[in-house]
């Protein structure tokens, strides 16, 4: 008995030593980066500094700036409802694509996959060029279709009002995230049992019944994160919002937290006000992930 407790309680760190390699690059090419985000948050660091001057320390003062400045809350308000509204819009048509997938034959089902494959992998700026067409005041698309159709949108600048700059952007942005939600669902949807289905229809189980008892709490897991990775990312766009700016809005009134963050650092050259909001926007993603991440524990104890 003393020899099994002995080889119980020996513990091999060949497997500790092989990943200090790879651990190490990872801290330190993301550890470095945020080290540096947060030390210029607690300075002023401009353009003179980029210059060699050195920075002067200011301690909480940017971010005590920021708090203090109503146009930031106001590019907070926009991300969240921005981040929320795309994230549950893609999880809704994610989760339709993903079941969809799953009632049609092959062929059809191969035919949507290689074009949500295609259209996920096309890089961000060739698709907003094809988009920023589509939504031209000028010559778009899409004003064409709708004045053709009889309704009042002949020459409807998209771009320049914010509130259909929102509903281009949300589609945009929904667009390309749907795949990778579909795909994820799909694969969870796999792993639902046809036999089970089976039996609660044959016992008289409606198909939304079906769904909403057997198939959601089997795939539960899967939306979960999908869904964690779905907010963070919709946090933090960048690219889209961007190049629509770029392509004819005014963008104090269309930026989310990206946008800005990009405005006050690149634009102004207020690197130190650009820390503070980065640092922000990392606190309000581990808050966001932190609370999903304690439903996970608690739905795997339960």
């Amino acid at each position: 008995m003393s020899v099994v407790a002995v080889r119980k309680r020996k513990i091999v760190f060949t497997p500790y030593f092989l990943l200090i390699p790879a651990v190490a690059i990872l801290a330190l090419a993301m550890g470095y980066p945020l080290v540096w985000q947060l030390v210029t948050s607690t300075e002023k660091f401009g353009l003179a500094q980029q210059f060699g001057q050195p920075p002067v320390f200011v301690g909480l003062g940017n971010y005590i700036a920021l708090a203090s400045d109503p146009y930031m809350w106001t590019v907070i308000g926009r991300s969240l409802l921005f981040c929320f509204a795309a994230a549950a819009l893609t999880m809704v048509i994610g989760v339709l694509v993903a079941l969809l997938m799953r009632a049609v034959n092959r062929v059809v089902r191969v035919i949507l996959q290689i074009s949500m494959l295609l259209a996920w992998a096309m890089p961000v700026v060739a698709a907003m060029t094809v988009w920023n067409w589509l939504f031209d005041w000028r010559r778009g698309v899409v004003n064409w279709v709708l004045s053709a159709l009889g309704l009042p949108f002949q020459n409807h600048n998209w771009l320049q009002d914010p509130l259909s700059f929102y509903l281009v952007a949300l589609i945009i942005v929904v667009w390309m995230s749907v795949p990778f939600v579909a795909f994820s669902i799909f694969a969870g949807l796999t792993q639902v049992s046809g036999e089970v289905l089976e039996a609660a229809q044959m016992d008289g189980a409606t198909p939304r019944q079906r769904f909403f008892h057997i198939i959601v709490p089997i795939i539960r897991p899967v939306l979960s994160i999908v869904l964690l990775l779905q907010v963070i990312w919709d946090l933090r766009v960048f690219t889209q919002i961007r190049l629509l700016q770029d392509a004819g809005s005014i963008a104090s009134e269309t930026n989310l937290l990206g946008t800005y963050i990009y405005q006050l650092g690149t634009g102004s050259g207020d690197f130190g006000t650009a820390s503070a909001v980065s640092i922000f926007v990392l606190l309000l993603t581990i808050a966001i992930s932190a609370f999903y991440v304690r439903s996970l524990l608690k739905e795997d104890e339960s």
